[in-house]
């Protein structure tokens, strides 16, 4: 929920008051200011900097929010629920660069894990698909998009549209 500055700039106030209850034989109060210090801790190894990415990243600032996502130095310690969301917005940042190796490698982890919402996984797994066709690898594009038949009766109607456009593009380059 917080950026790393922000979440650093709390720790040292907590720290601060640490210091300060500790000499002024305040206990009680220092292990809480002790435990806010851990929980800041926890919740970037955890949370990271997820909250704040995806609203930049919905806002459609995709520098921000990569530099934003940068911030989290080890992604595999993420929860799991956040790991999957972590993976598809930089699958999302890399597709607006155009670096579709990259944006197809995040968006087959993201596919992996659980994430926000059944449309969501399948729009994972349809970028995949449209990258693979994108660069040839036709059989790998129509493995990715069976596996979305799975989840059919759970998406919407733009989501089968785009996907019957990706069947038939494959259709059509397979003849």
């Amino acid at each position: 929920m917080f950026t790393n500055r922000t979440r650093l700039f709390i720790g040292t106030i907590f720290f601060l008051s640490l210091i300060i209850l500790v000499d002024r034989h305040l206990y009680e109060l220092s292990s809480v200011a002790l435990m806010m210090i851990v929980l800041l801790g926890w919740d970037y190894l955890r949370q990271g900097t997820l909250v704040v990415a995806s609203k930049q990243f919905h806002h459609k600032d995709y520098e921000k929010a990569e530099r934003t996502l940068s911030e989290i130095l080890r992604p595999q310690w993420l929860a799991k629920n956040r790991r999957g969301y972590y993976e598809f917005l930089m699958g999302g940042v890399c597709l607006q660069k155009q670096d579709f190796e990259d944006a197809e490698k995040h968006y087959e982890i993201a596919a992996q894990y659980p994430l926000r919402s059944i449309t969501d996984h399948v729009a994972a797994l349809v970028h995949v698909a449209n990258i693979s066709i994108r660069q040839g690898n036709f059989d790998k594009a129509e493995a990715y998009l069976q596996l979305t038949e799975k989840h059919n009766e759970k998406i919407n109607a733009k989501m089968k549209d785009v996907i019957s456009r990706l069947h038939q593009e494959i259709k059509k380059h397979k003849k």
